[in-house]
C-alpha cells in the first residue's frame, strides 16, 4: 500500500549545493549525428532554417556515465519522432544533432559551444551529472541561450538561461529523509561519488538530520568511475555495526561493484536498508535486481506509476526499442522536457529564446509521472514518490505525496540559504531574491 503525506509539510523543504565542482577526465571519443527520426541527414541549414529546426542533444555516450545517459538520448529520440510524427513545430521538422560529453565535464562545454555556435541549434537538451551542467551553464549564460536539463539534482542554483526537469532536493532527498526517520533508523551513513551533486546533497541531509533527530555517523566518496569500494563498506560496517541507513548518491560504475559487495559482505537491506537517489530501473537492470532486492530508492517516476499516460509511453517505448526496455525517472523527465519546449514555441510562436523562456512559464502537461507545471523559477512541480526493488527488477511504490510539490531551488535546510526564492518573471528577484 503507498502512504500518502500532506503536501503542505514537503512545501516548507529545499535544494542546495555550495559549489565544489570537481572536473574529472574519462576516456571516450565524441560523436555526433544529425536524427529527425526515422533517417539521419547532416545540414548546415540555420536552426529554423527552410523545413527544420535544428535542437541539441548532449549526454555521455562512452565513459563511466554511459551506463545511464544513453537512456535518456532514446527517450529524447521517441518524443522528437513523435512530434515530427505529428507534424513538427511550428510547421517545421525537429532534427536533432546528437553529441558524445563523453563523462569528461570540459567536453560537454566544448560540445555546448560547437551546438550553438556551429550548428545553430534552437535549444539544447542535455546533461546528466551536475559536474556536467555547472561546466555548461557559463557557456549558455554567456550566449543567452537554452539548456535543458533532466536530472534531479542539488539545487543551490537557478540559471536564467537553464530549465531543470528533474526533481529539486525537497521534491526527492528530503521527503526520503523523513521517510527513513520515521520507518527505518535515525543513524545514516552518507556514501557518494566525489563531485558537486552526491557532496552538495550530503550537506543538505546532515543540515536535515539535524533539524529532525538524526545521526550522521559516517561520510565518505569515491571518484566517479571507481569502484574500490572495500574500504568504504568496512567504514560503514564499523559506524553501523547494529545496522542502520545508507544513503547513497554514488553515480555511475560504482555502484555495480557497491551494490554487489554489500551483499558479499552480508550487509542486506533488512539491516542495511540503502536508499539511491541515482538508481533507477536502468541501473537495477544493469546491476542485477538479485543484488539490489529490498532496498530503496526516491524519485518522482517509477516505470510501476498507474496512469494511464504512463501506460501508453511504456507501450510505446518497447515499441520503439525492443520489449525488453526499461523506462525511469531520468528517461521520463527527458521525455517530457522535449514536450514542454516544443508547447513553448508554439505558444511564443516562434523559435526565439527569450519569447521561447517567457512562453514557458506555467506550462502543463499530463506527464507519464502525473500532471507537471513549469514554475517561474524554471523548475517544475512533481509528484515525489519511494520505491522498493522487487525481484523483477521493478519498484513497488511505497510512499507517495499526495499530489504534486512545488519546487524549492535555494534549500531550507542550509542556513546560508533559507529563506531565498528564484522568480524569473520578475527582473527585480531573478535566480535569488529574499522570499
Amino acid at each position: 500500500m503507498v502512504t500518502r503525506f500532506n503536501r503542505r509539510k514537503f512545501l516548507v523543504y529545499g535544494s542546495a549545493t555550495l559549489g565544489t565542482s570537481m572536473l574529472l577526465k574519462a576516456c571516450g571519443g565524441t560523436t555526433t549525428t544529425t536524427d529527425t527520426g526515422a533517417t539521419d541527414s547532416a545540414t548546415e541549414a540555420p536552426a529554423a532554417g527552410g523545413e527544420t529546426v535544428k535542437v541539441g542533444i548532449l549526454h555521455s555516450l562512452s565513459g563511466t556515465m554511459a551506463i545511464s545517459e544513453t537512456t535518456v538520448v532514446d527517450a529524447e529520440k521517441l518524443a522528437i519522432k513523435e512530434i515530427n510524427a505529428a507534424g513538427g513545430v511550428l510547421g517545421k521538422q525537429i532534427e536533432a544533432v546528437v553529441e558524445d560529453g563523453a563523462s569528461d565535464w570540459p567536453t560537454f562545454a566544448e560540445k555546448a559551444e560547437k551546438l550553438i555556435d556551429q550548428d545553430k541549434v534552437a535549444v539544447v537538451f542535455g546533461g546528466w551529472t551536475s559536474a556536467s551542467r555547472k561546466a555548461m551553464l557559463p557557456v549558455f549564460e554567456s550566449k543567452d541561450h537554452m539548456l535543458w536539463y533532466p536530472l534531479q539534482y542539488e539545487g543551490q542554483e537557478c540559471s536564467k538561461n537553464i530549465f531543470y526537469s528533474g526533481a529539486t532536493p525537497n521534491q526527492q532527498i528530503e521527503p526520503a529523509v523523513n521517510w527513513l526517520l520515521e520507518n527505518k533508523s535515525k543513524d545514516f551513513f552518507l556514501v557518494g561519488s566525489d563531485y558537486v551533486f552526491p557532496r552538495t546533497a550530503n550537506t543538505i541531509i546532515k543540515e536535515q538530520l539535524k533539524a529532525e533527530g538524526g545521526n550522521t555517523v559516517g561520510e565518505d566518496y569515491l571518484p566517479l568511475g571507481n569502484t574500490e569500494v572495500t574500504p568504504i563498506i568496512t567504514k560503514i560496517k564499523a559506524a553501523l555495526p547494529n545496522g542502520g541507513v545508507i544513503f547513497n548518491s554514488l553515480n555511475g560504475d560504482s555502484n555495480v561493484a557497491f551494490f554487489k559487495q554489500l551483499q558479499g559482505a552480508g550487509m542486506g537491506p533488512d539491516k542495511y536498508p540503502v536508499m539511491s537517489v541515482s538508481i533507477a530501473e536502468e541501473e537495477v537492470k544493469q546491476i542485477g535486481p538479485e543484488f539490489l532486492k529490498g532496498h530503496l530508492a526516491a524519485w518522482n517516476y517509477f516505470m510501476t506509476v498507474e496512469t494511464p499516460e504512463n501506460t501508453k509511453w511504456v507501450a510505446d517505448f518497447k515499441a520503439e526499442f525492443g520489449d525488453d526496455r526499461v523506462t525511469n525517472d531520468p528517461m521520463e523527465a527527458a521525455y517530457i522536457m522535449v514536450y514542454l519546449w516544443k508547447q513553448a514555441v508554439e505558444a511564443a510562436g516562434t523559435f526565439d529564446i527569450p519569447e521561447v523562456r517567457t512562453a514557458t512559464y506555467g506550462q502543463e502537461l499530463a506527464a507519464p509521472e502525473g500532471p507537471v507545471t513549469v514554475n517561474t523559477n524554471h523548475h517544475l512541480s512533481k509528484t515525489v514518490r519511494l520505491g522498493e526493488v522487487r525481484e523483477d527488477g521493478m519498484f513497488d511504490i511505497i510512499w507517495a505525496t499526495d499530489g504534486a510539490i512545488e519546487p524549492l531551488p535555494w534549500n531550507q535546510f542550509v542556513p546560508d540559504t533559507i529563506g531565498f526564492a528564484c522568480d524569473w518573471s520578475d527582473p527585480a528577484k531573478g535566480g535569488k531574491f529574499k522570499a
